[in-house]
């Protein structure tokens, strides 16, 4: 009876594997496939956060999962910025001026909210400030303001590769292992990634995103 079992199960794989293949499937892409894995300790995440107020008051840390929020109505990081409020994760360490860097996360955005960026890669030449940020309008994802890359994200987490190749002056970004969108880069002299909340326009007044999973990579 045993051997029927397994002959049965070993039938079943295979229907179920042709199937599989004849419908253009194929095995999930491993996108770190070639990278080597950087260790990011707490000292790597520097929190950059409304200024008159404590770090606790616009992020949080429990179960794996980092929630950042703020509001419309605060005030930028410093007291000599001037630019919109913001709660994010400044990935401090890994400040990279060449080579083939890589962004890996689980990100999740609740309903409400609108009009942010929430994961950014710093860097470019001015005047522009950013290689590439990804931001979130009325419930989809997009690059900078369009286009739109995914749509009905909000209370859904989804996994997101970001891959910047400074020599080639390439971005990839990747929603759930699918290559959403390709942009050519934006110059600077150094990059790093972030991310959280930092309000754009048309923004919220209420602004959070949570994040877990994150790490850092360079290519071999």
């Amino acid at each position: 009876m045993g051997y029927v079992c397994k002959a049965v199960v070993a039938v079943l794989t295979l229907l179920v594997s042709c199937s599989f293949m004849h419908m253009g499937g194929s095995a999930p892409l491993d996108l770190t496939r070639g990278f080597t894995e950087l260790p990011l300790k707490s000292s790597n995440l520097v929190i950059q956060s409304p200024y008159d107020l404590p770090k606790s008051a616009r992020y949080s840390f429990a179960n794996g999962v980092h929630k950042l929020w703020v509001y419309a109505k605060d005030k930028p990081h410093s007291r000599q910025s001037k630019t919109l409020p913001r709660s994010e994760i400044r990935i401090k360490g890994y400040d990279y001026s060449s080579g083939v860097w890589q962004f890996e996360g689980q990100g999740f955005v609740p309903r409400g909210t609108s009009g942010v960026c929430i994961m950014q890669v710093f860097g470019a030449t001015r005047p522009r400030a950013t290689t590439f940020m990804l931001r979130t309008y009325k419930g989809s994802i997009s690059y900078y303001r369009t286009p739109v890359l995914v749509p009905n994200i909000w209370g859904k987490w989804f996994k997101l590769n970001v891959i910047h190749d400074v020599e080639r002056s390439n971005v990839k970004i990747y929603i759930d292992g699918v290559l959403v969108h390709e942009a050519s880069g934006r110059g600077g002299a150094k990059h790093y990634f972030k991310v959280g909340v930092y309000a754009q326009d048309d923004a919220s007044y209420y602004m959070e995103s949570r994040w877990r999973g994150i790490r850092i990579l360079k290519k071999n």
